[in-house]
């Protein structure tokens, strides 16, 4: 039976503001780790969603994609990260950008491992169907913010990385790009390219994870 507008938002709300946040505290976390205590000083060195909600990104357009039943995906407020404070910034803002998309990885394995247990109850509970629906979306809003943060275009975690590891000439140039790159991504998006280059890995990951959980 399809699921009407309500039951849509509340099966993926809770699923979405974690991905969201935990990605977002992760920067955080991991530039405290390395050194930058900025957005621990700013209140961001936390797992509260209001201190990482973009009325835009993390409501209004995740929720107007969900109504339209089109790609999913959305944002947070970035958290604050300061390079100066870093032993070695080129490495450091690296890693502090994979920390989010490695964090969403790992919710995914989480939600993966809650939809086996699910699936192992009567299937006529209501509280095991649903949480097995959340568990389901929890795995697939994931997985597509790790796919999608991942690729190779600034002001993506994929381009931060990227510049991490390039000779500083060609990181000086993607970073001239990251202005533009919110407007690259929804262009691909409006065009139906980001989905498709998503698709494979997207599957791919997929299946490793299948194959991780025994599901």
């Amino acid at each position: 039976m399809e699921m009407t507008l309500v039951q849509k938002i509340a099966i993926w709300a809770l699923p979405v503001l974690l991905a969201i946040t935990v990605h977002e505290a992760a920067h955080g976390f991991a530039a405290r780790l390395l050194g930058d205590r900025t957005a621990q000083m700013l209140g961001r060195l936390s797992l509260n969603p209001l201190r990482h909600v973009d009325p835009v990104g993390t409501i209004v357009v995740p929720a107007l994609l969900l109504m339209l039943g089109g790609f999913l995906f959305g944002w947070a407020k970035p958290v604050p990260v300061n390079a100066r404070n870093f032993k070695n910034p080129r490495r450091d803002m690296a890693l502090v950008a994979a920390a989010g998309p490695v964090s969403n990885l790992l919710m995914a394995v989480v939600w993966g491992l809650l939809l086996k247990f699910s699936l192992g109850v009567p299937q006529s509970d209501w509280i095991w169907t649903s949480l097995r629906l959340m568990s389901s979306a929890g795995i697939m809003i994931n997985l597509i913010l790790a796919v999608l943060n991942l690729l190779p275009l600034p002001p993506l975690d994929g381009g931060r990385v990227l510049s991490g590891v390039v000779p500083e000439a060609t990181a000086r140039s993607l970073d001239r790009i990251e202005p533009y790159g919110m407007l690259i991504i929804v262009a691909l998006l409006a065009t139906g390219v980001l989905g498709a280059l998503m698709a494979y890995p997207l599957n791919w990951a997929q299946s490793m994870l299948v194959a991780l959980i025994g599901l």
